[in-house]
């Protein structure tokens, strides 16, 4: 049963990877989800910075709270 269209705040608990245990609140069950972590720049020009970026893909076999995010370590 898919119920991907649920509109209503759900939680969420990420697996893996450097957020893992990480318990979100979602809307919409979305596909994934981006965790972004800032990095130290030494010197940056103004206004910029540098954050690492890491996906987290739902498990589609989870219908129930909470929902489970997995670790996606080919991601960019």
């Amino acid at each position: 049963m898919d119920t991907s269209g649920t509109t209503g705040l759900e939680s969420a608990t990420l697996h893996g990877g450097p957020a893992d245990g990480l318990r979100v609140q979602v809307t919409h069950r979305p596909r994934a989800l981006q965790v972004t972590y800032p990095c130290e720049v030494s010197s940056p020009p103004e206004g910029m910075r540098a954050e690492a970026l890491y996906i987290y893909r739902r498990d589609l076999k989870v219908h129930s709270e909470p929902l489970r995010y997995g670790y996606d370590a080919a991601s960019p």
